[in-house]
C-alpha cells in the first residue's frame, strides 16, 4: 500500500535534519549574539548546509514543520 501520510511533506529534499550545537564550537560572531546558553540546535538540510539555528529543540521542530519540512532528529 502506497498512502501518503499528510503530516510528513512529499518528496526526499523535504526532510531537514535537528541536532545539537555546542556553542562553544560556533564562529565568534556567532557566540556573541547567543547569551548564555551552552547548546543551540541547528536545522541543517540533507547536504548538511545549516538552514538556521535555534535556540531549542522544540522550536527547531516548529520551525521546520511551518516551513513544510519533515525534520529529522541527529544525536
Amino acid at each position: 500500500m502506497n498512502t501518503p501520510f499528510e503530516a510528513i511533506p512529499q518528496g526526499g529534499n523535504r526532510i531537514v535534519y535537528v541536532r545539537p550545537v555546542p556553542v562553544a564550537d560556533l564562529p565568534d560572531e556567532i557566540r556573541a549574539q547567543i547569551g548564555g546558553a551552552e547548546v543551540v540546535y541547528s536545522v541543517n538540510a540533507p547536504d548538511g548546509q545549516r538552514l538556521a539555528l535555534v535556540a531549542d529543540r522544540a522550536l527547531a521542530f516548529h520551525l521546520a514543520r511551518a516551513h513544510d519540512f519533515a525534520p529529522v532528529n541527529v544525536h
